[in-house]
């Protein structure tokens, strides 16, 4: 996914941020694999979803928090 603001294609928190925002179905299967491969992608990805957990609304974050935590178990 090309990240408008940011000058780099890493999964830095600003980059999951945006990737779960405004991504689109191929973006989050990029971002499935990466959390796969890489255990640590778990926390950054919950680091993200919490600052956006006090919105009910937020569902993307709500969803990619409970699929982080079941990669947990």
């Amino acid at each position: 996914m090309y990240h408008r603001h940011l000058t780099h294609q890493e999964f830095t928190l600003a980059a999951i941020d945006d990737v779960i925002a405004r991504g689109k179905r191929q973006d989050w299967a990029e971002l499935r694999q990466a959390v796969l491969k890489d255990k640590n992608m778990i926390d950054k990805v919950l680091k993200v979803c919490r600052a956006h957990l006090s919105d009910p609304y937020a569902q993307r974050y709500h969803f990619w928090k409970e699929y982080v935590e079941r990669q947990l178990a």
